[in-house]
């Protein structure tokens, strides 16, 4: 299961940014405008990562003007931890849970209809919108018309909670490849939270995984409290995603 995660962390990127090879860790940066990749650790290495290696990558995004980054799996990279904490970067654990069988059923929000979203819908722009929202940014100028590419080209399947008007409250996303998914991106505008909402959404965007025959849905909790809400949609945590950043 983690060598599909795996291999699905190292394809993902790759549609929207070009990979700098660094030995045991690669470098993904964006191309043209959108959110900044990160590195993470090259696939199929299994050896040691070095503190020097972990140096060399953050002067490369130095160099670029981007986060110094890094996003792994504990359990496939066990040392990796050690390195970038040596080179001064602060590492932050979240919970990795895998969809384990069929989805259970939550109750839709009562005055909201959940629902998927196209590239051409009236709610597109306020559902890229609300997950920004739910951490009082705002996108950048030309996000909704990236995310609309990406629906079109099968990268990016996104769902929201509407209200009477049509305006997103909720919205998140999830990112097929093959037969792997991985929920991302889920989030409330502040006005809207405690009605259940991030939780009807991740049900509808893992409904939608499965009826476009993912066999594996994973997501990355931000705490223990969020993985017990993810657990009542049927998650459970299978390993801890590591992030570190300058």
């Amino acid at each position: 299961m983690l060598k599909r995660i795996e291999a699905y962390y190292d394809a993902v990127p790759r549609s929207s940014a070009r990979a700098e090879d660094f030995g045991p860790l690669t470098l993904f940066v964006q191309e043209g405008q959108g959110w900044p990749y990160y590195a993470r650790p090259a696939l199929g290495h299994e050896g040691e990562v070095s503190a020097g290696a972990v140096e060399e990558v953050r002067a490369r995004q130095r160099e670029l003007g981007v986060p110094e980054a890094f996003e792994w799996v504990a359990e496939t990279t066990p040392g990796l931890r050690a390195a970038v904490e040596a080179t001064g970067l602060t590492v932050h654990e979240h919970p990795l849970m895998v969809l384990e069988g069929a989805p259970l059923a939550v109750p839709e929000p009562e005055g909201f209809t959940v629902r998927m979203v196209g590239a051409d819908d009236p709610a597109l722009e306020s559902a890229v919108a609300a997950p920004y929202a739910a951490f009082e940014a705002e996108p950048q100028p030309g996000t909704t018309a990236r995310v609309a590419d990406r629906i079109t080209a099968g990268w990016t399947r996104l769902a929201a909670a509407l209200d009477g008007s049509g305006n997103a409250l909720a919205a998140g996303q999830h990112q097929p490849v093959g037969a792997v998914s991985e929920v991302v991106g889920v989030g409330t505008v502040p006005a809207a939270r405690r009605r259940g909402l991030g939780l009807a959404v991740t049900a509808a965007l893992v409904a939608d995984a499965r009826a476009h025959g993912t066999e594996l849905v994973f997501l990355t909790a931000s705490d223990a409290d969020v993985a017990r809400l993810y657990g009542r949609l049927g998650f459970r945590s299978v390993a801890t995603a590591l992030i570190a950043e300058a």
